[in-house]
């Protein structure tokens, strides 16, 4: 099957940090080369799993070069570079496009909690800005606000807003998307416990948190919903699901930075006012990881 652009898996990328609390440059290009090499479709540095809302510009930056370079051409990059400033976005917008970023993921703004026209004229400042793919990112238990299909719809309808994470939990609003964006717009699911069921409705795939620790498995069951294999994708679910359900134990990236150390290839470190997972949370998700094979999956160097 040959997709289409932002069609498929897109992995929400971890951050690693080194014990001093730096980015662990040499872990960071390792993993880049764990999701190409499992099959992933796009890379998603600097968002809510990348620990996006503590790393500085500077850091920002070095990270989006990293990534760039290390997979050198073979998936396309997507930067979090969204803010409930709409001025700060656009200048993160602008700074991902200079870096070679091949788009921005463009979360609705927190804590503001501006009105549908408010969203409306945030994303359309965006992208009127700069000249880059605009992946709109709604996830309304982080910001406080839902983006509704009726807004959805018109920002669908300027050229370079090109998709939408969807992360609002709600199936009907997600079908009401599906069924009236115009042709080049991408609907992902961006809860990975929704990706069959929003693939299946006519979306075009997930931007995922549990592709960090199993890209290739994630990859298949997306690959295999886009095909209408529903018998082998929705294997592929049920065995994934404790894992999509663990990862959420506790705060995102909490669980998933803890899994990916017991696999070997990070240190367990986080950015306050994240800390380490719990002992009785991390026993439930080691049986969990044990159980799929993941632990040990590859060794640090």
């Amino acid at each position: 099957m040959t997709k289409k652009r932002f069609q498929g898996t897109g992995t929400a990328m971890i951050t690693p940090f080194n014990s001093d609390g730096s980015v662990d440059e040499k872990a960071l290009r390792r993993f880049v080369d764990f999701q190409i090499d499992g099959g992933v479709d796009m890379l998603l540095p600097c968002g809510t799993t990348g620990e996006g809302a503590t790393l500085n510009a500077e850091e920002t930056d070095r990270i989006v070069r990293i990534i760039i370079e290390q997979s050198r051409g073979r998936a396309p990059v997507i930067v979090g570079a969204g803010s409930n400033s709409t001025a700060k976005a656009i200048d993160a917008t602008k700074r991902a496009k200079k870096l070679g970023a091949h788009g921005v993921l463009s979360v609705g703004p927190y804590y503001n909690k501006p009105t549908q026209q408010g969203y409306f004229e945030h994303f359309k400042a965006i992208a009127e800005a700069e000249d880059i793919p605009i992946i709109v990112y709604n996830v309304p238990g982080r910001t406080g606000g839902n983006i509704e299909a009726k807004t959805m719809l018109r920002l669908a309808e300027i050229p370079n807003i090109v998709a939408v994470k969807e992360a609002s939990g709600n199936l009907a609003q997600i079908m009401d998307i599906i069924r009236d964006a115009p042709s080049h717009f991408r609907v992902l699911s961006g809860d990975d416990a929704l990706a069959l069921a929003v693939v299946l409705l006519g979306g075009d795939g997930v931007v995922s948190v549990i592709s960090n620790e199993a890209p290739a498995m994630m990859s298949a069951l997306i690959n295999a919903a886009l095909e209408s294999d529903i018998q082998r994708a929705r294997e592929i679910h049920y065995k994934l699901l404790p894992l999509m359900n663990a990862n959420f134990i506790e705060s995102n990236p909490i669980p998933v930075k803890a899994a990916l150390a017991a696999m070997g290839m990070i240190e367990e470190m986080y950015r306050l006012p994240l800390v380490k997972i719990s002992e009785a949370n991390r026993e439930k998700l080691l049986k969990v990881i044990e159980t799929l094979g993941l632990l040990q999956t590859v060794s640090r160097q």
